[in-house]
C-alpha cells in the first residue's frame, strides 16, 4: 500500500490500483502518474484563450492535455477526459509522447507565433511529473511553460514544477468552503495556499466561473476580490491589486443542466464589485 502525495485526498493505493483522479497508480512503495505522456488533446491556441491577457498577448501557445482530475465539478467543460468512465477509457486509448517529442512539436510551431507549451484541458497537476520533465526541457530550448490548473495540490508539487513554469491561470472557483468542499469535491484551503505561493514564483491570472445560485452573490465576490488584493509577492510586497481576474459566464452543461446560463448583467455587476479592489478584471463568455 502506498499513499499519494499530490492533493488533499492522499489516496492509499494497492499495487496497480488507480487513484480517485484517474491519473495516478499505486506501485509497491510509491504512487506515480499513470497518465505520464498520454495525450488526449493537442492544439495551437491564442494565449488569451487560456485565459492569459497579460502574458505575451497576441502570441500563440501549444496546448496539451492528458486525462483525469481530482475535482468533481458538475459543470465540467472537459468531462470526457477529466472524470467518469469515459475519461478512464483514455488510459487505454490515449497516444503516448515523450517530453522530447512534445518540445519538438512546440518548436515546429514557432514560425506561427508559438511561444511554448500550455498544460491544460484536464488537471495537469495530477501528472506533474510530465509537466516537470517537459517544462525543464522546454525551458532549455527557450520556450515558455504555462499551467492551467484548479490549484488543488500540495505545495511540494508546486515546488517540483515551479522552477519551470512561467505563467499560470488558476481557477479560484468561488470563495466559500461549502462551495469548494461540497459542490466541487475540492479543498478551499488547499487552493488558497496554492495561489498564495504560486504568485510568488511566476505570472498568475485567476478565473472564476459564476454559477447562478451558488457563487454569484456580490458579498462573495467582494470577499474573493479583497482576498486576492492582499496577496504578496516573493519580496513581501503586496501585488494582489495587479493580479488579473477573469469572471466568466456559465452555460448549462454536463450534470448542471437544471440551471439557466448566468445573466450577462450579473457577470458585469460582479466585475464592477471586483474592480473595487482589483485593477484588471475581465468578463468572459458574455
Amino acid at each position: 500500500m502506498a499513499r499519494c502525495h499530490v492533493c488533499f485526498r492522499h489516496c492509499e493505493l494497492k499495487e496497480g490500483q488507480i487513484g480517485f483522479c484517474g491519473g495516478r497508480i499505486g506501485l509497491s512503495d510509491k504512487v506515480v502518474a499513470s497518465n505520464y505522456g498520454k495525450i488526449t488533446s493537442l492544439a495551437l491556441d491564442p494565449i488569451e484563450k487560456k485565459p492569459l491577457n497579460h502574458f505575451f498577448p497576441g502570441k500563440k501557445i501549444l496546448s496539451v492535455g492528458s486525462y483525469g482530475c481530482n475535482l468533481r465539478c458538475p459543470f465540467c467543460q472537459n468531462s470526457e477526459i477529466s472524470w467518469g468512465e469515459e475519461a478512464l477509457r483514455f488510459s487505454e486509448t490515449a497516444g503516448t509522447v515523450t517530453p522530447e517529442i512534445l518540445v519538438r512539436i512546440a518548436e515546429k510551431y514557432r514560425p506561427e507565433g508559438n511561444i511554448g507549451i500550455a498544460f491544460t484541458y484536464n488537471e495537469p497537476l495530477i501528472g506533474y511529473e510530465f509537466v516537470r520533465d517537459t517544462g525543464k526541457l522546454s525551458r532549455e530550448r527557450g520556450l515558455k511553460n504555462v499551467l492551467v490548473t484548479n490549484g488543488t495540490a500540495e505545495l511540494s508539487v508546486l515546488n517540483e514544477i515551479g522552477p519551470y513554469i512561467d505563467a499560470m491561470n488558476i481557477d479560484l472557483k468561488g470563495f466559500t468552503a461549502r462551495y469548494y468542499n461540497e459542490f466541487l469535491g475540492g479543498s478551499f484551503e488547499m487552493t488558497k495556499r496554492f495561489i498564495e505561493e504560486a504568485v510568488k514564483i511566476c505570472h498568475v491570472e485567476l478565473t472564476t466561473l459564476i454559477i447562478p445560485g451558488e457563487n454569484d452573490s456580490p458579498l462573495e465576490m467582494r470577499e474573493l476580490s479583497s482576498w486576492v488584493s492582499e496577496l504578496k509577492g516573493a519580496d513581501g510586497s503586496v501585488i494582489g491589486p495587479d493580479i488579473p481576474l477573469h469572471i466568466s459566464r456559465f452555460f448549462p452543461r454536463f450534470h448542471l443542466t437544471d440551471r439557466n446560463a448566468t445573466s450577462v448583467k450579473d457577470v458585469y455587476a460582479l466585475a464592477e464589485v471586483a474592480r473595487e479592489k482589483l485593477q484588471f478584471v475581465y468578463t468572459g463568455n458574455c
